[in-house]
C-alpha cells in the first residue's frame, strides 16, 4: 500500500520498547510496521525512566538503534522523531533533575540520542515540555542551530501552550532560524469532564484552538494517548475517572454503531476519526497484531454523517 507522507498517518509509539516490551517483540513490531507501509517512529530520550531499573531513559532509543543496525537499509525506510527535556540527570530523581531546554542541555540531550540510535540525524526533534526557567529565545536558537547543522531536519513542540509556540515561531523568524513546525498534544475521541485536571503529570490536552492554530499555520499535528491505553477495547483498562460523564457514554455508543456499520474495530474508528481531522495519531503497541490492526485503520472511511454523529454525541 503506497502512503503519501504528506497525508495523516499512523505513527508508531515506541515508549515501552526496552522496558515493558522486550527487544525481540519490539523488533517484530518494527518489522511489521515497516512492512505494512508505516514510516514514522516516535521516541524520546527519557523513555522509559519510570519503568527502567536504571532510573533514567534511553532504553527505547537503544532498541531502535539495535534494530536499525540489524536491518540494512531500514534507516532509509523510516523517519525518526525523538524528544529532549524530561530525562532525569540523576537516576530516580524526577522531576527534580529533569533536563531542561537550555542550549547546553539540548545539545547534550540530542548527542546522547544520536549515539543510542546510531544515526547522524533525526527527522524531527521535539521539545518534550515547556521549560520556563530558560529564555524562550535561547531554546529557539539552539533548536534552529541543530537544524542548520543537519542534526535535526525539523523541530516541533510537545505539550506547549499555543501562545508559546507562536511566540517561539516569531522569535525564530527574528533570529533567522528554523521554526517549530509540528505540535504534539494529547487527544482522543473521548474527552475528560470539562475543567477537571488530568491525573497524568505533564500531559497537555489538544484544544480546538490548538487545531485551528495548526491548520491556519500549516503545522503538523500529532496526538498521543490516541487509544487511551487500550481503554476502548479492554474491560480491564477502564477509562480514567475524569472521563466518567454522560458525554462519554453517548460517544461510546456512537462508536459501537459506526464500528459495526464499517466492519471495523473501535480502535480503528478512533484512529480514522483522528486522521479525518488532519492529525497523525501515535499508537503504542506491545504485540504485532496490534500494529497490524492500527495500520488497517487507514482503510476505514468515515463520511460527514459519521463525523456529525460524533459531534452531536458530545
Amino acid at each position: 500500500m503506497d502512503i503519501n507522507i504528506t497525508d495523516p498517518q499512523i505513527v508508531l509509539g515506541t515508549m515501552d520498547f526496552g522496558t515493558r516490551v522486550g527487544p525481540d517483540e519490539a523488533f517484530a513490531i518494527l518489522d511489521s510496521f515497516v512492512g505494512g507501509g508505516g514510516v514514522w517512529l516516535d521516541t524520546a530520550n527519557c523513555y522509559s525512566f519510570w519503568a527502567d531499573s536504571s532510573g533514567v531513559g534511553g532504553a527505547s532509543e537503544r532498541v531502535i538503534g539495535a534494530w536499525l543496525r540489524s536491518r540494512p537499509g531500514a534507516r532509509d525506510a523510516v523517519r525518526i522523531a525523538t524528544k529532549v527535556r524530561q530525562n532525569p540527570l540523576v537516576p530516580h530523581s524526577w522531576p527534580q533533575s529533569a533536563e531542561g531546554l537550555s542550549a547546553p542541555a539540548v545539545r547534550i540531550g540530542v548527542e546522547g540520542s544520536l549515539g543510542r540510535l546510531g544515526v547522524d540525524h533525526v527527522d524531527l526533534l521535539w521539545a518534550h515540555a515547556e521549560d520556563r526557567t530558560v529564555p524562550l529565545e535561547e531554546t529557539v536558537g539552539v533548536f534552529g542551530e541543530l537544524v542548520t547543522k543537519g542534526t535535526a531536519l525539523r523541530v516541533g513542540a510537545a505539550n506547549h501552550a499555543a501562545w508559546r509556540v507562536e511566540r517561539a515561531r516569531s522569535l525564530a523568524q527574528e533570529q533567522g532560524v528554523e521554526p517549530w513546525t509540528a505540535l504534539q498534544l494529547r487527544h482522543s475521541l473521548v474527552q475528560p469532564r470539562p475543567l477537571t485536571p488530568l491525573a497524568e503529570s505533564g500531559h497537555r490536552l489538544l484544544a480546538d484552538e490548538d487545531l485551528d492554530f495548526a491548520q491556519s499555520e500549516g503545522l503538523t499535528m500529532w496526538s498521543y494517548s490516541s487509544l487511551m491505553w487500550g481503554s476502548y477495547v479492554r474491560a480491564d483498562k477502564p477509562l480514567p475517572q475524569t472521563y466518567d460523564h454522560p458525554g462519554t457514554t453517548r460517544v461510546l455508543s456512537v462508536l459501537d454503531d459506526v464500528a459495526s456499520e464499517l466492519a471495523a474495530t473501535r480502535n480503528q474508528v478512533v484512529l480514522a476519526w483522528l486522521m479525518c481531522q488532519g492529525i497523525d495519531p501515535i499508537v503504542g503497541v506491545s504485540r504485532v497484531e496490534q500494529i497490524e490492526e492500527a495500520l488497517a485503520a487507514r482503510r476505514v472511511r468515515l463520511d460527514e454523517e459519521h463525523l456529525a454523529r460524533f459531534v452531536e454525541a458530545r
